[in-house]
């Protein structure tokens, strides 16, 4: 039984759905099939990597503005609320993009919001870190809600549980999730109920 204080949520895929063409900004930036982005971008010259995030921003602000919110996302938060948990944002997005896609989808209340601009990009955990250092509440006591392996990753290196929404889809490293649900039905109770959580 462990005391939950804040729930952090991925965006894209976790909590809205938006059409982004990853295949198509990787062709555009002549990258292989399947690299991560941002991870790209590092490699580059400062040069090339100023085109590559107008390429990045141009596709991002275009999606988030047609984004809307996944199915059952919208019970779950008023009962976070309602059990008078924390609730934040963990995104690789820019901050522009992520501001326009929560407006666009019509969610709010989250606090903090961190984006690429804002913390280091998941997996690594110092996004996490500095929502517990605002909130002031051990990475233990906060919950990681991602639908991707480097949500997962996140979580667990910043040492809280994680729980890994999978949409139906088989992934292999969800064994890797301290709780694995196929959707927001499948939320457990007990993350609001009393901000306990059974793992």
């Amino acid at each position: 039984m462990i005391r939950i204080r804040g729930v952090m949520f991925d965006l894209d895929g976790t909590l809205i759905h938006e059409e982004i063409d990853f295949a198509a900004i990787r062709r555009e930036l002549d990258l292989p099939h399947g690299e991560p982005l941002l991870e790209a971008l590092t490699r580059m010259s400062p040069g090339d990597r100023e085109q590559a995030k107008a390429v990045l921003d141009r596709h991002e602000g275009a999606a988030a503005a047609k984004a809307v919110a996944i199915p059952g996302v919208e019970p779950i938060l008023r009962r976070i609320d309602e059990a008078g948990l924390r609730r934040g944002i963990l995104t690789r997005n820019s901050r522009p993009a992520a501001e326009i896609a929560l407006a666009a989808a019509g969610l709010s209340g989250f606090d903090p919001v961190l984006t690429r601009d804002d913390a280091p990009a998941k997996p690594d955990p110092g996004g996490i870190l500095i929502a517990c250092e605002l909130w002031q509440v051990a990475p233990a006591e906060v919950v990681m809600v991602g639908d991707y392996v480097f949500d997962v990753q996140a979580g667990r290196a910043a040492g809280c549980p994680t729980i890994l929404v999978t949409h139906g889809r088989d992934w292999p490293f969800a064994a890797e999730a301290d709780l694995v649900i196929r959707g927001y039905d499948d939320w457990p109770v007990g993350v609001v109920s009393g901000g306990r959580l059974v793992l």
